[in-house]
């Protein structure tokens, strides 16, 4: 039943409510621009407070532009982007021609968009700017990990969403975002705002890699609270120094060296600029507390207080990979038994949520990186050749932080090579090739323990050693290309099989 005003004695003063009567919205402004305006509103069957978004479209282009923000937004699950609840189209009474009225229920950020927080909040401290360069880094590598990828191509901090009594952060207004169907489509047109715009997107033949740039000049703002190119007086201006290369003035107020330098690595040209997952790699962002985990590759750091170098084989490391599907996350420590034995703690994380974990040994003197990561695929761990290339490395550092004199017998050039087949690899090719290399790996491995080794001298040590690596790190560039034709040709034979669509 639909209620009114004066059903509501245990309501605040409500003005509105949806067609279905679960929404209520008050007349509290939360904020307002030239078509849209966004009040306080309340959900009865979850009893929170939400935000409910009036947007006015100008014209049906507008209008078809929302249509296009709201299908998107139904789609994305993600802890740093904005969630839509609920939307419906109403129309205005009274008029000559009824004009229509989008309606969206999205998540309520008690603190505003950043940038309406950044300005309340003069004194932060860099620590603070990191945590939420972290989260927005996190949401665009959530957009440009999709397949195609979600480019938003207006991100500012006007557009990234705070609440202020936890620090949670979140990426939203998606009404200029685009799925990227191919760098020739016709879609790619010059969007945004002026100042947060790469120089690349006026060449219309852009990619993801335009939110980066933008989201180096939020950081620019966060840091220095002033709008970039701000002494610019037309977009006419801003244009001329973008494609110039002319970084905004702004940029010289930052005196923080290593925050400079992280913000220019995000400005420089797209054929050398990271990707968001790159970025969350940097040792800029690491995290400031030792017992908080780090959520970056590569970054690794005890997981209870510091220990000292002599006592390093006895600490628990701890270390982390984003691969296109999941989040890795490998812990490492030394056994207390005699068995010399490093024990391993493998957590995968998807992007739906679900995690799963498998604890296992792994012995210097016998074990490889690579066999190990290959065992994992019988798991049920739902790991690609991308995640068992990330995981191999990842074994490979944690065991030299361990066992300083322990060096992998793979090289790092393999494990590259290996990141990228990913698309091309199933489970179970990966199963049958990962057995094949495991075998090889041990067979060699063993070799080097033998009793023939063991009447060589140092220097003939050494130098069959070094020929030894070169053969395995030459046999897994050929691993990898035969299970890439392997994928290939199953492809192709299956279209045959199925024929035309």
């Amino acid at each position: 039943m639909e209620r009114t005003k004066s059903d509501a004695s245990d309501y605040d003063e409500f003005v509105e409510q949806d067609p279905t009567g679960r929404y209520y919205r008050y007349d509290d402004v939360l904020g307002k621009g030239a078509f849209k305006t966004v009040y306080k509103a309340f959900d009865e069957d979850e009893g929170i407070e939400v935000a409910w978004s009036k947007v006015k479209p100008a014209d049906d282009a507008e209008l078809l532009r929302l249509f296009s923000e709201i299908d998107l937004l139904k789609s994305l699950k993600h802890d740093n982007i904005i969630k839509l609840f609920s939307w419906w189209v109403s129309e205005d009474d009274g008029k000559a021609k009824k004009k229509k009225t989008v309606n969206m229920i999205t998540e309520l950020f008690t603190s505003g968009s950043l940038k309406q927080y950044r300005k309340k909040h003069t004194n932060v401290e860099v620590k603070a700017i990191k945590k939420w360069a972290r989260q927005i880094l996190k949401g665009l590598s959530y957009l440009h990990s999709h397949d195609p990828p979600i480019v938003h191509r207006d991100l500012k901090c006007d557009n990234v969403f705070i609440n202020g009594f936890n620090g949670e952060v979140k990426i939203g207004d998606f009404g200029f975002a685009l799925v990227m169907h191919g760098q020739g489509s016709t879609e790619h047109e010059v969007i945004g705002t002026p100042e947060f715009i790469a120089p690349e997107m006026y060449e219309e033949n852009y990619n993801e890699l335009v939110d980066i740039y933008s989201f180096g000049l939020c950081l620019l703002e966060l840091v220095t609270c002033e709008y970039p190119y701000k002494e610019c007086q037309s977009p006419a201006q801003i244009y001329k120094k973008v494609i110039s290369g002319v970084m905004p003035a702004v940029l010289s107020k930052v005196k923080d060296p290593q925050v400079k330098q992280f913000i220019e690595k995000c400005l420089v040209p797209a054929s050398r600029r990271l990707s968001a997952i790159e970025l969350l790699d940097d040792p800029f962002l690491a995290a400031d507390d030792s017992k908080v985990p780090r959520s970056f590759p590569m970054d690794i750091d005890t997981a209870s207080d510091r220990v000292s170098s002599k006592s390093s084989s006895s600490s628990i490391l701890e270390c982390h990979r984003f691969t296109k599907n999941n989040a890795l996350t490998l812990r490492a420590k030394r056994n207390s038994d005699s068995s010399k034995a490093i024990a391993l703690t493998l957590s995968v994380a998807g992007s739906r949520g679900k995690k799963k974990t498998i604890e296992f040994d792994f012995y210097p003197n016998l074990d490889t990186a690579v066999s190990i990561a290959g065992e994992m695929v019988d798991q049920e761990l739902g790991l690609s050749t991308e995640d068992v290339s990330a995981m191999a490395e990842l074994i490979d550092r944690l065991v030299m932080k361990i066992v300083p004199k322990w060096r992998p017998t793979s090289s790092v050039g393999a494990y590259s090579s290996c990141t990228t087949t990913s698309s091309y690899s199933t489970k179970n090719s990966v199963v049958s090739s990962m057995e094949i290399w495991k075998s090889f790996s041990m067979s060699s491995n063993c070799s080097l323990q033998s009793a023939e080794l063991s009447l060589l001298d140092k220097h003939h040590y050494d130098h069959l050693k070094a020929e030894l690596d070169s053969i395995d790190a030459q046999f897994q560039q050929c691993f990898v290309e035969l299970v890439k034709k392997k994928e290939e040709a199953i492809q192709s034979a299956k279209k045959k099989l199925v024929g035309p669509v």
